[in-house]
């Protein structure tokens, strides 16, 4: 690497001998490489000049003719350097100066080579930027796990695939946007810095403010504050945010990600339950032009509706635990230590009521084997301390959403009723006493901003990573952030 570095420097310093400029800071150019194969018959009937630009990838020279390849944003294509077309001077500088990933600007005339493949053959070139380190080497490419996601500029120079799937998730966002601006949403922005954090069970990331002598962290969701805009009036909202979450990375958990979250007056969650299905379908339809989704041998069939089912009732059907147990909280704790390992009956034992048992049980027995798109409702009260009470007092109007295993969206009609809100942030606090570090936070800011009256509303929320993920055949979380969490390299 360094013997590399010290011969492409003096390829730099020998451009700068020759009076030419190795970091130009203009540029021309007539067609991106994907507009120039487009038109590429047109191009050929008319023999007007192209001018194009990119990065070299390839460089193959016999005698007095180079083959290169030249890539931009678009795509990739070849260009042809012919010795008699540019000058003999032109094209020996061209050899002594030019590498394996630097940036050039290339004019030319479409032709077809021997082989048939669709070429620029070149009459006049000049760079743009010196590559002073080489690309990896092409044959084995970039494929060391760590080194991808720590240099993404080069994972995304290398492997398609990875570039590829972030266009994807780019336009998964664009058709969350161009849905919702439809149907009359006003996207907004809300702080990221918050005195209290809330909407999520979640530990925080905790900063201090000079200024203001006072603590913050960075929010572990943007609900509490979307809702504040509810009481003061706007009907639809949402936003498409980073939140931060001070806890382990692993395929579905990256501490930083981007959350999509709404709010809808006049509203409940079997409203929400339509609009997250359209959501992912129209969101697949648009990114990835179709409904189905393979991952491995698994194909996920996202068109609606969906499947769905009672939290209660997938915990005995699927985990085979009968809901009559849940009729005592030491019966219902007995049969779950008989269930589960060892591993987890302190997580049992610290638990204090029924319904958090429950919840248990359907994470342990449930959730992993919600393979194809499954919506699951009613869930306990007391694990959704935010969330409006259900027909049956013990369950809440809220429902999650899965796919192969995990949860895609967490959703809920908005406890409205401030008298029962403060209860359920005494409860919390009950939790967090007894050693439940995640558990909700006191808002008396926002108690107090549903005191002045707030309408039925329900909320809605994604997280996007995971939402690409599955729409994009992703087995990683880090598959599909562009520069996920690392711990920091040692140099």
């Amino acid at each position: 690497m360094i013997e590399e570095m010290q011969t492409r420097l003096a390829r730099l310093q020998a451009m700068r001998d020759a009076g030419i400029d190795p970091f130009p800071s203009t540029t021309q150019r007539t067609h991106t490489v994907a507009e120039f194969l487009r038109t590429f018959e047109t191009q050929m009937s008319s023999q007007t000049d192209a001018t194009l630009v990119g990065r070299i990838r390839l460089i193959r020279t016999h005698g007095g003719l180079t083959f290169c390849h030249l890539q931009d944003g678009s795509g990739l294509m070849q260009i042809v350097f012919r010795k008699d077309h540019i000058g003999e001077i032109e094209y020996k500088q061209f050899l002594q100066m030019i590498d394996i990933g630097d940036f050039v600007q290339c004019t030319g005339k479409a032709f077809v080579t021997k082989k048939g493949e669709q070429s620029l053959d070149i009459f006049s070139y000049r760079s743009l930027a010196k590559a002073l380190l080489p690309l990896p080497e092409k044959w084995h490419g970039l494929s060391d796990v760590e080194t991808r996601f720590r240099k993404r500029y080069l994972d995304l120079i290398m492997n398609s695939d990875v570039r590829d799937r972030l266009l994807t998730r780019s336009k998964i966002i664009a058709a969350i946007r161009n849905l919702l601006d439809e149907r009359g949403f006003i996207e907004v922005e809300t702080p990221t810095l918050q005195p209290v954090y809330g909407g999520g069970f979640a530990r925080p990331f905790k900063t201090h403010h000079n200024a203001l002598d006072a603590d913050f962290y960075l929010r572990i969701s943007d609900e509490m504050y979307l809702k504040r805009l509810i009481v003061g009036g706007f009907e639809k909202v949402y936003e498409i945010t980073k939140v931060f979450r001070n806890e382990g990375i692993d395929r579905d958990h990256n501490p930083e990600f981007t959350m999509f979250e709404a709010q809808i007056a006049y509203q409940n969650y079997f409203y929400g339950m339509d609009l997250f299905e359209e959501i992912f379908e129209h969101s697949v339809k648009q990114s990835v032009g179709k409904t189905q989704v393979r991952h491995g041998e698994i194909l996920v069939e996202l068109a609606r509706p969906w499947k769905r089912i009672r939290l209660i009732e997938a915990v005995e059907k699927i985990g085979e635990i009968s809901k009559e147990i849940w009729n005592d909280e030491e019966l219902a704790r007995l049969e779950l230590k008989k269930r589960l390992s060892k591993d987890q009956h302190e997580n049992i034992a610290r638990m204090k009521s029924v319904g958090e048992l429950m919840a248990f049980a359907f994470e342990e027995l449930v959730e992993e084997k919600l393979v194809q798109p499954t919506i699951v409702y009613d869930y306990p009260v007391e694990v959704s301390p935010l969330a409006k009470k259900s027909v049956d007092p013990r369950f809440v109007e809220r429902f999650e959403a899965f796919a192969l295993g995990s949860e895609i969206g967490n959703n809920y009609s908005e406890l409205n009723d401030p008298v029962d809100l403060e209860k359920r942030f005494i409860a919390e606090k009950a939790r967090e006493e007894a050693g439940f570090e995640e558990a909700h936070q006191t808002d008396f800011d926002y108690l107090e901003a549903i005191q002045h009256g707030m309408p039925p509303t329900f909320g809605l929320g994604i997280g996007i990573d995971r939402m690409v993920m599955l729409l994009t055949g992703a087995e990683n979380i880090k598959e599909v952030i562009l520069f996920p969490t690392l711990r920091p390299e040692v140099k």
